[in-house]
């Protein structure tokens, strides 16, 4: 009973069901969701239950079940407070949120006090600055032959394909200089000065620009396009890398800078936003990050990443999606609701229960939002110099860039031998924690474990073989061990 149970969900389709003395066949436990049956030793310890603790009927059993899984939910749940109580001081039973208990944690830790924006103006050039990642794909196939495939033919080119993950990208991206106050207006002819700052200077700025893109860049930057954009297409709104002008785009200074120093123009320079900077959460992570390292197991580790990037996702709420939602039973209730103007859409769970939802009416702008619009772009600055100030200047168009998904890369590299190209360089880029001691390639292995920052390949020691990517976030690809891992996210 220390164990998830097994249930048979499809199975359990009426109230009938709980009176039948035993368990249905083992085919009946066929989870039609996720399209997978269960193992026979699945089978055997759903029976071990039903038969050790006298189940007379398939309700004993349900009701079993829920109080065994509720129990272990439990276990769960106070061994994550003792974590956080001993690591932090803080009771997550308090909080709605994990967002809410990390972010609360990150300020206890640094003391920080963070200036909130009072400037409509600069509060809505803050929110047009705000752009998740870039999830696309730049090739849809991509083949691999090289010696250290078990299918391996001389007779045809040599390629490997590269799946990498970065360590924690947003933690990295925390670490470096964040805005805490001092926001003000400064003078678009300011740019110049502004373009000397150094990376970690202690003021930053927020710039509204044009850039063009040069006709010389295209081909060099066509996989993966610099300074991406939401843009409508068909009606939806997408963040789209392109090679066309942008008009009044708003991003961080080192951005720009990094943008700029890889060809592209800058035409004109409308707002600009200065702000007051530091690295004030990097002692947060570099603690969460060492609480990480030395985890005893992965439960624990993703608590600890949790806790980073959760802090991250505390700044970049969108208040103005915040809906209330009211019950009603009454056709009268119903009606009185939608005829109010920030009436939104309705659902209908039943004749005479419905959720209507209202749109707010009145919203207050309490979260620091800039913080997680300067995140998003220093995450960008890491992905972009690896691929341009790395693998570009390492292989050229021999490495094609097959799909990014905002914290990993994928390439389809032409060359000899991979792991003696990147060897010199993986005590500044690369985790190669997840190689076995002894790896055929002879590279140095357990090195940068759950560093920050460091780029760590995806399928390990087992080689990536094939590739086919039909859009964003919808790809599959096999490995030299017949695994075919499938990649759905949304």
């Amino acid at each position: 009973m220390i164990r998830k149970g097994v249930y048979p969900y499809d199975y359990m389709d009426g109230p009938a069901k709980l009176e039948e003395t035993q368990l249905p066949p083992k085919e009946e436990f066929f989870n039609k969701l996720n399209g997978i049956d269960i193992s026979d030793e699945d089978y055997a310890h759903a029976q071990q239950v039903f038969k050790e603790f006298s189940c007379q009927t398939m309700r004993d059993y349900h009701n079993l079940y829920q109080e065994s899984d509720v129990a272990i939910l439990e276990d769960v749940f106070e061994n994550f407070r003792d974590i956080c109580m001993v690591n932090y001081k803080l009771d997550p039973a308090h909080y709605f949120t994990a967002l809410g208990l990390a972010y609360d944690t990150a300020l206890k830790f640094t003391r920080v006090r963070l200036e909130l924006l009072s400037d409509p103006d600069m509060l809505m050039m803050f929110e047009n600055a705000t752009r998740g990642g870039v999830a696309m794909i730049s090739h849809r196939y991509g083949k691999a032959n090289n010696p250290y495939m078990t299918n391996y033919d001389a007779a045809q080119p040599i390629k490997y394909l590269a799946y990498l993950d970065t360590n924690n990208l947003y933690g990295w991206a925390m670490a470096e200089p964040l805005p805490t106050g001092d926001f003000e207006w400064m003078k678009p002819q300011e740019i110049d000065q502004i373009l000397k700052y150094s990376d970690d200077r202690e003021y930053g700025a927020m710039v509204e620009c044009d850039l063009e893109y040069s006709q010389e860049l295209h081909d060099d930057h066509n996989d993966y396009p610099l300074a991406p954009e939401n843009v409508e297409i068909d009606g939806v709104h997408k963040l789209t890398p392109h090679l066309n002008k942008r008009v009044k785009y708003t991003f961080h200074h080192r951005n720009l800078k990094m943008y700029m120093a890889r060809g592209m123009k800058l035409t004109k320079v409308h707002r600009i936003i200065g702000f007051r900077q530091s690295a004030w959460l990097k002692p947060y992570i570099d603690k969460n990050t060492g609480f990480r390292a030395v985890a005893k197991n992965d439960a624990e580790k993703d608590i600890f990443k949790l806790m980073n990037n959760s802090v991250f996702g505390k700044t970049i709420e969108n208040i103005r999606k915040r809906i209330d939602v009211r019950l009603v039973t009454t056709e009268k209730q119903a009606l009185k609701l939608v005829a109010k103007s920030n009436f939104d859409r309705r659902v209908v769970f039943h004749e005479n229960l419905a959720a209507v939802h209202m749109k707010r009416t009145k919203l207050k702008f309490d979260k620091p939002i800039y913080l997680g619009a300067c995140i998003l772009d220093i995450t960008k600055i890491l992905m972009y110099d690896f691929h341009y100030d790395f693998m570009q200047k390492m292989y050229g168009d021999n490495a094609r860039l097959l799909f990014t998904d905002t914290y990993r890369l994928a390439y389809e590299i032409t060359t000899a031998d991979v792991y003696k190209d990147i060897t010199p360089h993986f005590q500044e880029k690369f985790d190669t924690s997840n190689y076995p001691a002894g790896h055929s390639s002879g590279i140095p292995v357990g090195v940068n474990k759950k560093v920050i920052g460091m780029f760590k390949d995806e399928c390990g020691d087992k080689s990536m073989t094939e590739f086919v990517g039909l859009q964003p976030k919808l790809l599959s690809y096999k490995m030299d061990n017949g695994g075919t891992p499938r990649e759905q996210r949304g």
